[in-house]
């Protein structure tokens, strides 16, 4: 298996597939495209490998498959016993749900507050926007992880996971405390615990060697 990804300071969408992918012990090679390149070069030099002109994109067994949602579910087809979603019905559709709101939502909390694993912790004034994205996945979070009763959001680490470490670190980077927007202390416990995996200290230390 090939791994197209993209810068790892700045590339949440990379991130959350690759995690996944980690999970399963696979072995996998990973191809690393240079974003935010001047004059469209960064989607040029993606197209060989994606015909989304995005990133990531997993390419085995003759498939070329973009979408980390979509990855990610294959990856769990093929990987059972990797476990990447739960074997309850009703862990797993809420596990999803959560990992779809946030595929397709928080889009202010993503413009406001982009993943950038290079820089320091600093403070920042939400957006009345951003701050309802944060009060949401506070509310997800505390709601999940207190009817499975964590340390991860389905009990296990699973897609869900990958797909809310990326906002763990906007966390971190822009020093927003969930308790301010009505996070449990079991969520802000989850958000540190995503930052300590092996799986993302790994991602966190090949970003800052980029850098």
């Amino acid at each position: 298996m090939e791994l197209v990804i993209g810068t790892k300071a700045w590339s949440t969408w990379s991130l959350r597939p690759w995690l996944a992918l980690k999970k399963t012990g696979a072995p996998f090679t990973e191809t690393l495209i240079s974003l935010r390149q001047e004059n469209d070069m960064t989607r040029e030099a993606i197209l060989p490998h994606s015909p989304s002109g995005l990133v990531p994109c997993l390419k085995t067994d003759g498939l070329v498959l973009v979408d980390s949602l979509a990855i990610c579910e294959f990856l769990n087809e093929a990987y059972p016993d990797a476990r990447l979603w739960p074997t309850d019905p009703a862990a797993r559709a809420l596990g999803r749900a959560a990992a779809a709101e946030m595929h397709s939502g928080f889009v202010a909390l993503r413009s406001e507050c982009p993943m950038a694993l290079e820089i320091a912790p600093r403070p920042l004034d939400l957006s009345a926007a951003a701050g309802r994205n944060v009060a949401r996945i506070a509310q997800i979070w505390s709601e999940l992880l207190a009817r499975f009763g964590g340390p991860f959001l389905l009990g296990e680490w699973s897609i869900a996971d990958a797909f809310y470490t990326p906002v763990a670190t906007r966390l971190r980077t822009y020093q927003i405390d969930l308790a301010a927007y009505g996070g449990s202390a079991a969520a802000t416990a989850y958000c540190g615990a995503l930052l300590e995996t092996p799986e993302f200290l790994a991602w966190e230390a090949a970003a800052r060697a980029e850098a």
